[in-house]
């Protein structure tokens, strides 16, 4: 097939699929996909929850006209829903789910205050969907445990659920969609800014600075992947430009699939606090329940940082369309808001002067909702209650799971994927305690260099691209990775989802690899 003369420039994933035309030309063979980062696992007990919730839910609403055809249901009333779910639960006693939904009520009701009638009311309503999402940001019961949840996940529970508010979105996806448009309709970012983004960083975090509707300047702040993909002082102190309006981040990272350290963590936290108080920080922490002992940038800057997170890797659940906007009462975003010019100000008020006649005490992640919307139909948006109850029961689950058994799976699951993975290619490979292993990043000079040697090396990468590698790769062996340089990765490279694919997928990946490796191996011995 003709490929485009510079692969480089493509996008990883328009890239990725010209490679799987190309994995797929040969039809006696098969193809394996780590371009991808959809999990392969995820969350049993809380989705047996959902379609008992489900269950119990249609047969609440087929009381109110049971008099009208069997098709024919209602609202589910409050009065009396504990007895009913009790004696619907003794009925169908071991039945998955069963049990867990009856311990979600009663942990709701002893730890957080929460009333079994209440809560149970609110997930019945939500399942059914007859009721729009009020408030919008999210139902308030489901946004009590979530809150716990996160704060457990994200900040270790050191910072009070009271302390910080959340609106429910539909996946990570749409919250970095809105946060970019509202901070663009707010004045908090115009075009020609500067903002610094820590790389490598998933792709389409490079690309949205620059579509033109944004038109920002990126400041380029390198992890070291000499120092395990840690951020250096040196890189640090380019924060101190006082231009620099926003440090953009995931964390742990993406593609290299690191945690910040803690000596980072608290760098980064002490420039911004003695420093940069005006830096505003946004993050998306969705690979951060796979580290151990995970705290977000959002734990230590909570006045500076919005964040984001997604429940669609953890638990399996890229379909369901997951994710919140985390943000703490009192915050820079709000303060910056406040110290607009009057002309901007003025502007805000005619945009938001629908929703209540003091605009400018609209707190951001409210304007963040209204925005979501385009302001008029602010009256209609939020999460879809359904979806909105599935992630209220993942992280209640979690909270019920004191060992943390699921996460201790999740993440064997996918470090014994990185060791069969490098041992297949040919050496065996170093753990960082900081590393979560969701991806690897194969880098091509350090890879040629321990196998076979530093003069091999220097011509591999005078002589072959990382795109070069990769689409070779693919075309003699039928595996498709994601190039390097597309997540701004310095070396030729190419990055492997760990999270899709079998055991024995993985070690046909590493030998495949191997493979490509000796060609060139031997290629340049013929040359010597």
């Amino acid at each position: 097939m003709t490929l485009p003369k510079d692969l480089e420039n493509l996008s990883p994933f328009e890239f990725k699929d010209l490679l799987i035309k190309m994995a797929t030309s040969d039809k006696d063979r098969m193809m394996l996909n780590a371009g991808r980062g959809n999990p392969n696992f995820l969350a049993t007990q809380a989705r047996h929850a959902f379609l008992r919730v489900g269950d119990f839910a249609l047969r609440e609403s087929e009381r109110s006209y049971s008099y009208l055809s069997a098709s024919f249901g209602g609202m589910p009333d409050k009065e009396g829903i504990v007895e009913r779910f009790d004696a619907y639960a003794l009925h169908d006693e071991g039945s998955p789910g069963i049990d867990f939904i009856s311990s979600v009520l009663s942990f709701a009701d002893d730890h957080l205050g929460i009333k079994k009638a209440e809560l149970l009311h609110e997930i019945t309503e939500a399942f059914l969907g007859c009721n729009y999402p009020v408030p919008p940001k999210m139902l308030p019961l489901c946004q009590r445990i979530v809150k716990v949840y996160l704060s457990n996940q994200m900040c270790g529970a050191k910072l009070p659920t009271e302390k910080f508010d959340i609106f429910a979105t539909e996946g990570g996806t749409a919250a970095m969609t809105y946060i970019f448009e509202s901070m663009k309709s707010n004045g908090l970012l115009v075009k020609g800014d500067k903002i610094a983004i820590i790389t490598p960083i998933f792709s389409p975090y490079l690309e949205i600075p620059r579509i033109p509707a944004y038109d920002l300047e990126i400041i380029d702040i390198k992890a070291d992947e000499a120092k395990s993909w840690q951020v250096q002082q040196k890189e640090l102190k380019k924060l101190l430009d006082p231009e620099i309006k926003l440090l953009f981040m995931v964390n742990p990272s993406n593609p290299p699939s690191v945690k910040m350290s803690n000596t980072v963590l608290k760098s980064l936290s002490e420039l911004v606090s003695k420093k940069r108080p005006d830096l505003m920080i946004v993050t998306d922490d969705v690979y951060g329940t796979f580290a151990d002992d995970f705290l977000s940038i959002f734990s230590v800057c909570p006045y500076n940082t919005l964040c984001v997170y997604s429940f669609s890797k953890y638990f399996g659940a890229t379909g369901w369309r997951l994710g919140t906007i985390v943000l703490g009462n009192d915050n820079i975003f709000d303060n910056l808001i406040g110290n607009l010019s009057v002309t901007v100000k003025k502007r805000l008020d005619k945009r938001y002067s629908s929703l209540t006649d003091k605009p400018r005490e609209l707190k951001f992640i409210d304007r963040l909702v209204a925005d979501s919307r385009a302001v008029a139909l602010n009256h209609t948006a939020g999460l879809s209650c359904p979806q909105q109850l599935q992630m209220m029961l993942f992280a209640i689950g979690n909270i019920l799971d004191e060992r943390q058994d699921y996460k201790a799976d999740a993440k064997r699951l996918i470090r014994r994927r990185y060791a069969i993975l490098h041992n297949a290619i040919g050496y065996t490979p170093d753990f960082d305690t900081n590393s979560v292993d969701y991806y690897s990043i194969i880098d091509l000079e350090e890879l040629s260099l321990k196998l076979h040697g530093a003069k091999f090396s220097k011509w591999l990468m005078t002589k072959y691209t990382g795109a070069e590698f990769i689409t070779r790769l693919a075309d003699e062996t039928g595996v498709v990775l994601l190039p390097g340089k597309g997540f701004d990765v310095d070396h030729p490279s190419a990055r492997v989802s760990l999270a899709n694919l079998t055991e024995h997928s993985y070690q046909a990946i590493g030998q495949a690899v191997r493979k490509i490796m000796d060609e060139f191996k031997g290629e340049y011995s013929s040359k010597a």
